[in-house]
């Protein structure tokens, strides 16, 4: 009720800013459109992409750029669906206050607000073909937390877990691996997961130096060792149950080969995985699944706690079994089942295939079930499960009551990877990390979700621009949350000691 009534207040005072400043002269904040300008004939070249793209009605400002190789200055003029006016521009950058911003979402909430940009070009003005950005009703998640990490492919050196404001372009630090770590081999940090999108219960790994997960649990933070006698390796990718607080995990020794000419650079596979439940009361781990002839991993509960899902490999041609990895490794296929669970007892029943994605020449990784249960997500590739530097790989959406996916080309890229798809609370927005700006780098995109159907996704809004291209870092395992984690990085070292 307080964050409500919070809300209202910052929407109500950006209502009275946005308001007063349509009264004012225009400024170097708000320049004056050209008064004379040649038609383009088309559509602005911005940077990001927000030509009529559906954003949600709290986003941070939608900042963009027009190539600063090919224009001296920019102006931006951002009509509501009242008749209200505002402009915005300087060299060759659109940077909005927030609170101007949100009063311009404010105004437009369930409809569209109009977009003209004029560029100048060897002392000409460009005016380009206007645009439209849809603000839906539904609002998005508040924050969003991510690994920032350098695509590095064989060691790795300072890597952080962030959480951003998706409401404004605050950013604060989860983790960073050198707090509690000071040996030359360093500490990987990663898998960060939450229970309900919420913060009070949430997980993440280290590994090597003082390594182990960090568990929080109803606020109190410990480090447990999830290795067992019994199991193949520690808790690898987690999904909290969404009521009781056991966490399933995989468990899987993983390799990684390097290509020379390949456009995929990386492979990344396993020679054994399994699946495993953790009772976080009791400290105790059960086997959920351990078939020694095939591969379990990427564990997924419904959101009401009654199946989980995973994927699973298919059995390799006749021919090839028993030959070494080396020579099967793009022959592996995973397939998606779910398994019924019963929380009073703890017991899960029968396996049940729910896609076939070997019998189409597909593998299905990451999975992940709609707030509703209507719907599940996934990576789809042509083979293996670490999809991430596959440029076949896309975002694909599989109706539960149906067998066959449907259209997801609004979210995805042709030719780069698209990775980690997630759901927002809400189920309207999904969030997917993508290398096809670059190659190289993977960043965060949006798209809005309604009824079966995505609309135009769009790249994590920054304050400037160019911190897209400029900040060299991944944006691994994007993960929505209502809240931000209020436990700091030091109470969070202290588990290392």
């Amino acid at each position: 009720m307080t964050n409500m009534l919070g809300l209202k207040t910052k929407m109500l005072a950006a209502a009275l800013v946005f308001g007063a400043l349509l009264l004012l002269p225009s400024c170097a904040g708000h320049p004056d459109v050209p008064s004379s300008s040649k038609d383009a004939g088309c559509l602005p070249a911005i940077f990001p992409d927000y030509c009529d793209v559906t954003v949600p009605c709290n986003i941070a400002p939608l900042n963009f750029m027009l190539p600063a190789d090919q224009f001296d200055a920019c102006v931006a003029r951002f009509s509501t669906p009242d008749g209200r006016q505002q402009t915005y521009g300087k060299g060759v950058k659109v940077q909005m206050p927030v609170s101007e911003w949100h009063a311009i979402l404010d105004a437009s909430k369930g409809k569209s607000l109009k977009v003209e940009v004029w560029g100048q070009k060897e002392n000409e003005w460009l005016s380009f073909a206007p645009f439209e950005i849809h603000v839906a009703d539904e609002p998005i998640d508040e924050y969003l937390s991510y690994r920032l990490i350098e695509p590095s492919y064989i060691v790795y050196d300072y890597m952080e877990i962030a959480q951003r404001d998706l409401t404004s372009f605050e950013e604060t630090q989860i983790f960073n691996n050198k707090v509690s770590c000071d040996d030359p081999k360093g500490q990987c940090i990663n898998c960060h997961s939450y229970q309900n999108y919420k913060t009070d219960n949430m997980l993440f790994h280290a590994r090597v130096t003082r390594g182990g997960t960090v568990i929080v649990s109803d606020g109190k933070v410990s480090k447990v060792n999830l290795k067992r006698d019994n199991t193949i390796s520690a808790g690898v990718y987690p999904a909290w149950h969404p009521t009781a607080k056991l966490i399933a995990f995989s468990t899987n020794l993983t390799h990684q080969v390097f290509h020379t000419a390949h456009p995929n650079k990386v492979e990344v596979f396993d020679t054994a995985s399994d699946l495993i439940l953790y009772d976080v009361a009791t400290d105790s781990v059960s086997i959920i699944s351990n078939d020694s002839t095939l591969l379990e991993v990427f564990p997924t509960w419904s959101p009401d706690g009654r199946y989980l899902y995973y994927c699973k490999s298919v059995p390799l041609p006749e021919e090839l079994r028993g030959e070494d990895i080396s020579a099967t490794w793009s022959k592996v296929q995973y397939n998606l089942y779910r398994r019924s669970f019963e929380l009073t007892s703890r017991t899960f029943g029968e396996e049940e295939l729910v896609y076939d994605a070997a019998s189409a020449d597909k593998s299905v990784t990451l999975p992940r079930v709609s707030p509703d249960g209507r719907y599940i997500l996934f990576a789809e590739g042509q083979h293996g499960c670490f999809h991430i530097w596959h440029h076949d790989a896309d975002i694909a959406c599989l109706p539960l009551a149906q067998d066959s996916v449907i259209d997801l080309s609004c979210l995805n890229s042709e030719g780069f990877a698209e990775s980690y798809p997630t759901w927002s609370i809400n189920g309207h927005w999904i969030m997917c990390a993508s290398r096809r700006i670059d190659g190289n780098y993977s960043r965060v995109f949006i798209s809005y979700f309604n009824n079966g159907k995505a609309r135009k996704a769009f790249l994590l809004p920054q304050e400037d621009p160019e911190h897209n291209t400029f900040r060299l870092k991944s944006y691994n395992r994007p993960e929505f949350m209502v809240e931000p984690v209020g436990i700091s990085v030091d109470q969070f070292s202290k588990v290392f000691q």
